[in-house]
This record gives structure tokens, C-alpha cells and sequence, in this order.
């Protein structure tokens, strides 16, 4: 037995470094291995299922394991946030300030408020028609078991990560998650929304009618005529301080109008919009904020958003996101986890970016599906199938922001940690965190090879400005979501007010990308920065109707407007487009209402030898010039391309836009990737039919090299790439050229780095690493298959000439072989060329 005999002081010390090692603090100098850019903050969402029994030990222990799961990802953040699904935010609603009070939590499976009672009715009954309890007897909790709850959290989350744990509320509109007398049998005067049925959602800007309950914001009952942004603001203050929660989220487009899951909304009803409701609708969104502020004023307020995006928004809706950012204590709206699960990546993305293009501040956030706590489905391992494509594409999204710098989302979320039966099983953080890290490792560090320049000021300025342009606010960003769709690569965003600025400071920035954008005001600070982009060497490409432009960017484009025309067109192309047994029909259906008027642009000089018609369409005897390019040779190498742009979609009852079918009509956002050929990308596509769906495509640049991520919603498609640099190698894959492109069958989601690129008409070559043996050498690559291939290699940002080296059929210990190579062409970056090469190549730095 060793007796140990401490002094007063010494046990002083031994405390301290007890509390040091448990707080996960440490006065010493921090030893860090860790890669990447942190995030500075990671939410796990939960509801209150895991807490099967309300016993504080219990409790502690599950508070405890749901840091402990994530702890290889927490360590990559700077603080960590529990928000909880407490219920359907009615607890905010019905909180009279007393402890003791019986909480109504989420503790069901489907929807609690139809009228069929929980746990009843004939088992033919959907989960949204009848709901049923998560438990045969869950536990009962009350307002004080609450405050422990958040309390514990704090605690042990502090012990396992050592970092500061925060802890938020959430507020949904709907009926789901948990029962609520308060929306549905004493104040139905709030719903309007139909979401989830007729006036099933709440409305921000609703009244409450008089009401003699007691609340903790009103003792004495709610006065007749209460906005209820006002009451909900309140209310809300006085539970965050009473339980200790940090912050509030807002749930499925509250605040955000009154509509948020449909293409149509209180300003756009699927077959007209009126201008007239749009002011005052915008006041009545404002007006929530302002009631809401006034009572709740330092909380900070994470939002949800709506399904849709920026233009989309305003011009159905009226949420003025401008107006609504003028709060900078709210974090904006992320990416929509329900457009994924259908597969509509373009709707998420062009979602997520248009949201992004201005900010409050500089934070944003990516948010990931992985359980589902009350309509049993765990996407991460049902709907996504175990693939990671609902991570890689939108976390290939950075934006540029008025300084020039490529900003990446400082938060990321977890919807949620526990799934419909309270279980948090090890296998989803286990196999979904080296996704998260891997394409956070690969993050943005340049703009993209296509930069969507984005007219977020001009639709909030026409909007109010102009009587006959909600339409054209509408439609685009429903043509940038099709493209999308249709694999066009676009995954970095600039706002048109930053872009103006970043062009002035660094007038090279964009200098390997293609600018992706609307056409400008007549003699706008933007036309005047578009026209100079192009005309100092500058690539551009343009879309959308062109029935206000000035006569500078007009004789830019060489376009003139004639009369509009709509309806079915035939349509005619230069490309031979998407290789099928079955091609793509050769007509079009071309909707005013849904493409921002007619189609009425024609090459203002048709003998223009600059100008080259790229797609025509025609009806009975008129026809219309719907793209081409166009390069002067006083403009340094630069080119446009104009796009006029149909959105073969249309309001059918869903929620959504329709597409056309593809077997009937020609999808004509097609012709945004077919018309990158005119900059030298080629994205080519076979599969057996139009039907087949076409695969998602992003290409980010990261510290030098293209990182390539895509979704193949058919795995039968073959993709083939080629670049002005060549047929780009994807790293660890064969590829079998063909007319010089690359040609790859990929799975169902994929990421993969490339920085080789190949000259070179046919044969097998592939692209793979190889370990290093070699002191100052970090990386090798080999290719092989070579036959006197041009090779441009793209090595890290920070590796010069000397730094680079090239073997011919050459092995270790690399004392033979080494060949000569030049620095590449700037205008395609910074890269080294190796000419003429016959067989293996490698190359280390």
C-alpha cells in the first residue's frame, strides 16, 4: 500500500490540474495535428426522444454520448451547439413562467394534430394522417426538467470537447413534432399557410384575437389585436432566460412569408403575379421582425428559410431577404435539406447560393440530413443510401465576397443526431464525419471555373421599381436550378455589388473562370464592369431576356430586340449534344410567364464575321436567335456567349415547378453546358435516353487543383470531360480517351481531385498517387499510358519551378529519367507543361 501526504497547497495544486484535465484546458502550449480550416461553429440538433427516462444520471450519461459520437468532429470547431427539437415550438407559445408546468414535447412519430387521436384509428393510416407515441410510455417532463436538460448539456458537453457549449430553441410554423392547442383549437386565426394542408402553417405577420390564458409575457391574457410577431418575441425572451438557451431557430420559412415549400405564394399564384400586394406584403414581413426585435432584441436568431431561393422568393412571395439581413444578429437561411432528398440538387443549390450572395455578416452555414427524430427515415442511411453526394456538392460552394476572398460556411449543422425512436446509433457519425472532413479539406480556395454573378441588389431594386418584371425575378434562378440539374457546374456565387468592386481592386481575379450572369440596366455601374471584363480578355456568359438593356451592351452582344414570341417552337442547335440512342426531341415549349417573357432577341448584324449563332428557334415562318457567341479581336482573347434562356418548367398544382417531360420537349436550360464548348469545356453525356436523368456536376479549385464532385442519379451514364488544358485526369481512375476527352462510368456520388490534364487523342491512361521516399518531396503522381501526350500539371499554389519535377519511365530512386518542362499559359493558371511524353510520367514536388 503507498500512502501519499499532501500539504494545503500541494492539494491546491492537484485540483487544479484535475479541473484542467476534465475542462479539457491546459495552460501549456497546445500541441494541434489537426487539417483544414475549423469551423467555428457545430451544431448538433436533437429532440428530447434519447432522454427515454427523466432521471438526472440518465440524463447526464446520454448528454455525455452525444458529444462523445462526434467528438472526431467537434475537435474542428471552435464552439459546439445543441439545438433542440423540443417540440413544435408551442412550448414557447404556452410557457406561463412556472417550473412546475407540464411540457408538451415532440415525443410522438408523425403528426399529432389531425384528427385522429394519437395511437388510434385503422392501421391503413399514414404517419402524416395519425401519429403515434416514439414510446409505449415516454417520459413526462416539465418546464424545470427542461432547464436541467439544457443545463446538463452545457456540462458535459464542456467536460468531453473542452470547448464553450451553447444550447438553442426552435420554433416551427407547422403542425408537426408535437401537439399545440395554441395554433389549432385557440388561435386559428394565425394559419395561412397550406404546407401541410389548408391554413396549416403560421403566419409571421398574423393577429392574435383576444385570449384570458396567462403567459409569462402576459399575465393577463393577450390583448385583442396582438401582432404576433410581438406575442412570439416575448414569449420567447422570457423561456431563452428562464431555461438558459443561447439562441433561437426558426423553423420551415417562418418569417420568411407565409409560404414556404410552393412555387407560389401571396404575390404569384401560378398563373399571374400582382405587383400590387408586394409592398405591403414586404411591410407585413418587416413589421414581424420589427414587433419580434422589439421584444426579443440580443437573441440570436438562426433561420431555416424556404425551400426555394432569393428571386424566387421575392417575386412569389415577397420576402425581401435584403430588408431581412438589415438584422445582423441572424444567421441566414441554409441549404435546403428537402430539395436533396428528391435528387433536385439544382434547387438546393441555386437555393443556397442566391442566399448567400450578401450576408448580414460574413457567416453562413452548411446543414446535413441525417436522421430524421419524427418520420422514420435516417437519410444518411436510407434515402442517401450511404452516399455522400448531399455533402460534396454543396460543400463545393464558396462565395466571393467584396474584398475578393473565397468565404466557406463557418457553421455546420446536423439535422439531427438522434432518429424516430430516440436511438443515436454509432454507425451514422461514424461514416459520415470523413465526408464532412475530406471535402472540408478540399474546400474552395479560388473561384470556380464557372463564377455566378448575382443580380441580388438589381431584383430587390426592380421589384419595386419596375410594374413588368416579377416575372423575370422569377424565372431566373428557375433556369440556373434546371441547368444545374442538366450538369452545369456552377458552385461559386458573387453578388453584382461585390463583383463590381473585386473587379476594380484585382481586375485579374476572375481571370480563369466564366462569368455566369443577367443582363445589366441600361448604363449601370455593372454593365460598365461586364463590358470591361470582356473587353480586357474577360469570359462571359449571359442569360435571360434583354428587353432593358442599353445600347452599350447591346452592341456588346450584337442583339437586338424584335417582337416576343411564346409557345411551342422547333429548335434548332450547332451541337450534336448528349449521345443517345433516342436524342432529345427537337421541340420547345417556351412560356412568357415562366421564362420572363417572350423569346424576341435576333442578332442586331447578321454579317457580323464576330458573332456565330449557336441555337435558333423557329416558329411557322419567324424564327429567333436564342444563343451565340460572340469574340472581337481587339477584346485580348475575351468572349461572351448569350443565352436567352426558356425554363422548360411550369406550375402543374405541386409545390414545385414542373419540368417537361424530355422525351416530348426539349429541356432548354441544356444549352448553358452546351455552350461552355465556345470557352473550351466540354461536358459530354451518354446514356440510352432523354428519360434517363441527367447527372449534377460541381468543379471547385483547392489549393491549385479542380476538384471534381458529382451525383449520377443513373449509374448506367457515361461522363466525358475535356478542357482547354486537355482531357482532365479524375486521381485513382482509368480513363479510356476518346477524341481526346475523358471518358468515366461513375457511381452514384463521387469526389475526386484532378491536377493533370491530358493531350492526347486515344488509349488508356490513368491517374495514381505514389508515396514519396524521397526527402522534400510531399507529393508523387504517375500517369501512364501515355503516346506522345501534351501533360499540364497543376501542382499546389505554393510550389515554384524548382520545387517541380518530371521523370520519363523513370523509378525510384528517381537517379534516372529526368526530363525537361515549362511553365504553362497564365491564362489557364499556373501550371507546368511536359510535351511529347511516351509512356510513364511522373511527376513530384
Amino acid at each position: 500500500m503507498i500512502r501519499l501526504f499532501f500539504g494545503k497547497s500541494s492539494c491546491l495544486l492537484i485540483a487544479i490540474l484535475i479541473w484542467t484535465v476534465f475542462s479539457g484546458e491546459s495552460s501549456a502550449q497546445e500541441v494541434s495535428f489537426l487539417k483544414g480550416k475549423n469551423f467555428n461553429n457545430i451544431t448538433l440538433e436533437a429532440s428530447l426522444k434519447p432522454f427515454k427516462k427523466n432521471d438526472k444520471t440518465y440524463i447526464r450519461n446520454v448528454a455525455r454520448e452525444m458529444f462523445v459520437q462526434w467528438h472526431a468532429l467537434l475537435r474542428h470547431a471552435d464552439t459546439v451547439s445543441v439545438m433542440l427539437w423540443t417540440g413544435d415550438g408551442s412550448e414557447i407559445l404556452e410557457y406561463k413562467g412556472t417550473p412546475s408546468q407540464p411540457l408538451e414535447w415532440a415525443r410522438y412519430i408523425g403528426n399529432p394534430n389531425t384528427k385522429h387521436a394519437v395511437n388510434s384509428g385503422p392501421k391503413e393510416l399514414s404517419i402524416h394522417e395519425r401519429a403515434y407515441l416514439y414510446l409505449e410510455n415516454p417520459p413526462e417532463f416539465t418546464y424545470g426538467d427542461l432547464k436541467f436538460i439544457v443545463q446538463a448539456l452545457k456540462e458535459e458537453g464542456r467536460k468531453v470537447t473542452g470547448k464553450p457549449i451553447r444550447v438553442g430553441e426552435t420554433f416551427d410554423p407547422g403542425p408537426e413534432f408535437a401537439k399545440s392547442d395554441f395554433k389549432y383549437k385557440r388561435h386559428p386565426e394565425i394559419l395561412g399557410g397550406s404546407a401541410m394542408g389548408h391554413n396549416t402553417m403560421v403566419s409571421c405577420y398574423s393577429v392574435l384575437k383576444a385570449d384570458k390564458e396567462s403567459y409569462a409575457g402576459f399575465p393577463n391574457g393577450i390583448p385583442e389585436g396582438t401582432p404576433f410577431g410581438t406575442f412570439l418575441g416575448r414569449q420567447s425572451q422570457r423561456l431563452l432566460d428562464d431555461m438558459g438557451f443561447d439562441f433561437l431557430w426558426l423553423s420551415n420559412g417562418f418569417g420568411f412569408g407565409v409560404e414556404g415549400w410552393s412555387s407560389t405564394g401571396a404575390i404569384f399564384d401560378g398563373k399571374g403575379f400582382d405587383q400590387a400586394k408586394l409592398a405591403a406584403t414586404k411591410s407585413k414581413i418587416s413589421d414581424f421582425w420589427k414587433f419580434f426585435r422589439a421584444e426579443c432584441p440580443d437573441v440570436q436568431i438562426q433561420t431555416r428559410g424556404t425551400n426555394l431561393s432569393t428571386g424566387t422568393d421575392l417575386a412569389r412571395d415577397g420576402v425581401d431577404l435584403r430588408s431581412i439581413y438589415k438584422d445582423k444578429n441572424i444567421l441566414p437561411p441554409p441549404n435546403s435539406p428537402w430539395a436533396a432528398l428528391d435528387g433536385d440538387f439544382g434547387l438546393e443549390m441555386v437555393g443556397y447560393m442566391s442566399r448567400m450572395a450578401e450576408l448580414p455578416d460574413e457567416r453562413y452555414l452548411f446543414r446535413y440530413y441525417t436522421h430524421d427524430p419524427w418520420w422514420i427515415n435516417s437519410p444518411w442511411l436510407d434515402r442517401y443510401g450511404r452516399e455522400p453526394h448531399d455533402i460534396y456538392l454543396p460543400m463545393s460552394v464558396s462565395r466571393i465576397n467584396a474584398k475578393g476572398e473565397v468565404k466557406l460556411p463557418s457553421h455546420l449543422n446536423f439535422l439531427s443526431i438522434d432518429d424516430s425512436y430516440g436511438n443515436m446509433p454509432t454507425q451514422v457519425p461514424d461514416e459520415v464525419t470523413p465526408h464532412i472532413l475530406k471535402a472540408r479539406y478540399d474546400s474552395p480556395t479560388a473561384p470556380g471555373p464557372l463564377v455566378w454573378v448575382y443580380p441580388f441588389d438589381e431584383y430587390h431594386d426592380w421589384a419595386y421599381k419596375y410594374k413588368d418584371r416579377l416575372p423575370e425575378i422569377y424565372y431566373g434562378d428557375w433556369l440556373i436550378r434546371q441547368a444545374i440539374n442538366n450538369g452545369f457546374p456552377l458552385n461559386t456565387i458573387v453578388s453584382t455589388g461585390s463583383f463590381k468592386k473585386v473587379i476594380k481592386n484585382e481586375p485579374d481575379k476572375f481571370r480563369e473562370s466564366i462569368l455566369v450572369t443577367i443582363v445589366p440596366d441600361a448604363d449601370s455601374d455593372l454593365e460598365k464592369s461586364l463590358i470591361s471584363f470582356v473587353q480586357n480578355g474577360g469570359k462571359l456568359m449571359v442569360y435571360g431576356p434583354a428587353d432593358h438593356a442599353g445600347k452599350a451592351f447591346l452592341d456588346l452582344l450584337n442583339l437586338k430586340n424584335t417582337t416576343p414570341l411564346e409557345g411551342e417552337f422547333n429548335i434548332t442547335s450547332i451541337y450534336a449534344g448528349d449521345i443517345m440512342t433516342t436524342p432529345y426531341p427537337a421541340k420547345i415549349l417556351h412560356s412568357a410567364l415562366f421564362s420572363g417573357g417572350g423569346v424576341a432577341t435576333q442578332l442586331s448584324n447578321q454579317k457580323d464575321v464576330s458573332s456565330k449563332v449557336l441555337s435558333r428557334m423557329t416558329q411557322t415562318n419567324q424564327s429567333r436567335d436564342v444563343a451565340w457567341v460572340r469574340q472581337m479581336a481587339s477584346w485580348k482573347g475575351g468572349k461572351v456567349v448569350y443565352i436567352r434562356g426558356t425554363n422548360s418548367s411550369k406550375f402543374t398544382g405541386g409545390k414545385l415547378l414542373t419540368p417537361d417531360d424530355p422525351t416530348k420537349l426539349f429541356t432548354g436550360p441544356l444549352l448553358l453546358r452546351y455552350a461552355l464548348a465556345e470557352f473550351g469545356i466540354k461536358l459530354g453525356i451518354s446514356k440510352e435516353s432523354p428519360s434517363v436523368k441527367n447527372p449534377v456536376l460541381t468543379i471547385s479549385r483547392s489549393n491549385n487543383a479542380f476538384i471534381f464532385s458529382g451525383y449520377n442519379p443513373n449509374t448506367t451514364i457515361q461522363n466525358k470531360f475535356r478542357f482547354p488544358q486537355g482531357a482532365p485526369l479524375l486521381l485513382g481512375f482509368d480513363t479510356k480517351l476518346n477524341d481526346g476527352h475523358s471518358v468515366y462510368n461513375l457511381p452514384t456520388s463521387w469526389n475526386r481531385e484532378s491536377r493533370v490534364f491530358v493531350e492526347q487523342n486515344s488509349g488508356i491512361v490513368s491517374l495514381k498517387e505514389l508515396h514519396s521516399g524521397e526527402m522534400g518531396i510531399s507529393k508523387r503522381f504517375v500517369v501512364n499510358g501515355l503516346k506522345n501526350a501534351t501533360v499540364r500539371i497543376y501542382a499546389e499554389d505554393h510550389i515554384q519551378a524548382k520545387d517541380f519535377h518530371a521523370y520519363l519511365n523513370a523509378g525510384y530512386p528517381w537517379k534516372t529519367g529526368q526530363i525537361s518542362f515549362k511553365e504553362g499559359d497564365p491564362a489557364l493558371g499556373k501550371y507546368y507543361v511536359v510535351e511529347n511524353v511516351t509512356g510513364s510520367l511522373v511527376v513530384s514536388w
